[in-house]
């Protein structure tokens, strides 16, 4: 009877400790939602929603959602670093050009206005020295000359204005443009090189290099089984872990929605291993957030080595055209 009595006392503590622990665990994310910081409101109200989502289901205690909560809270938290580092990055180049404008608009008023504004003042200093009857300049002249000087003041600022405004405009619109260029040429989703950049690289490619050809296959199944923003994050996490495992120097792009490509200015040997390791290392499940909760997608890869030594860019792509078309 005693050791019934013991075992039952040492549950009852269980049962206790384990709810006071889910309880810290529940405030804690509830002090998450109610100290982040507030960014945009799209943002900010967002993760909040998310958090407040996930301590609701934590309420129950069930295994699943303690198990289920860890991938959630984590893929929250990332997401939410995510978008405020995108944020405060947008802020700041937006204050670098605020300033910068506001410098050129006050470099503008502060200087000349060139030599048609020498030859204007010239001429008003040749007004003021003409004598009415050899005594000093009419009073009538003096107030002509000097309503005159405050026109042509006024005229250079309101012109260096207007054309402070005018290379402000044009400085953003150069912006806008290298911004549209440089999404051209990268991966709006995973930030590599699209297809078209890298052939062209390939072509101008020194002989005895190796391409790294990686085709995934699940990028189309979790758009279908969640949603596309599921396969979208997919990709982005996928070439994240990709660029992570490449040397740092490695051009990566992305061939097509499910194919990518590396040029590593290595050999063959050290090529294949770390083909090896991206294949061992970066298929599997992924955790993605689909309304605020974890879901797990999951990739399957084929990985190739192609070296070119003496070979032609049109053999080294039709050796790529020939694995990512059969694999």
């Amino acid at each position: 009877m005693i050791s019934i009595s013991n075992s039952l006392s040492e549950l009852e503590r269980y049962h206790q400790d384990r709810a006071v622990v889910l309880d810290c665990y529940i405030a804690a994310i509830k002090n998450l939602a109610q100290y982040t910081i507030d960014l945009s409101p799209e943002i900010t109200d967002r993760h909040r929603t998310h958090l407040g989502a996930l301590a609701t289901e934590l309420s129950s205690g069930t295994r699943e959602a303690l198990e289920d909560s860890r991938a959630t809270l984590r893929g929250l938290l990332r997401e939410y670093r995510d978008r405020a580092v995108q944020y405060l990055s947008g802020l700041r180049d937006e204050l670098s050009a605020r300033a910068k404008a506001l410098e050129e608009i006050m470099s503008c008023l502060a200087q000349a206005d060139g030599d048609h504004e020498t030859r204007l003042r010239a001429a008003l200093h040749t007004l003021r020295s003409i004598p009415p009857g050899g005594g000093d300049p009419s009073p009538v002249i003096r107030a002509a000359v000097d309503a005159i000087e405050q026109s042509v003041d006024q005229m250079r600022k309101q012109y260096q204005f207007t054309e402070s405004q005018f290379q402000m405009e044009i400085r953003m619109l150069h912006k806008r443009i290298d911004v549209l260029e440089s999404s051209a040429a990268l991966d709006s989703l995973t930030q590599l090189y699209n297809r078209q950049d890298m052939e062209q690289r390939i072509r101008e490619a020194r002989p005895r290099y190796c391409l790294l050809l990686v085709k995934v296959t699940g990028f189309r199944r979790a758009e279908v089984q969640f949603r596309p923003e599921v396969a979208t994050e997919l990709a982005a996490a996928f070439s994240k872990r990709l660029k992570n495992t490449l040397p740092p120097d490695t051009v990566i792009g992305r061939w097509s929605r499910e194919e990518f490509i590396a040029i590593l200015q290595l050999r063959k040997p050290e090529v294949m291993a770390i083909a090896k390791r991206i294949g061992e290392q970066l298929g599997g499940a992924y955790s993605c957030l689909l309304n605020g909760k974890a879901v797990r997608a999951t990739i399957a890869l084929s990985v190739a080595v192609v070296e070119a030594t003496e070979e032609t860019a049109p053999n080294v792509l039709n050796h790529v055209a020939a694995f990512l078309n059969g694999a």
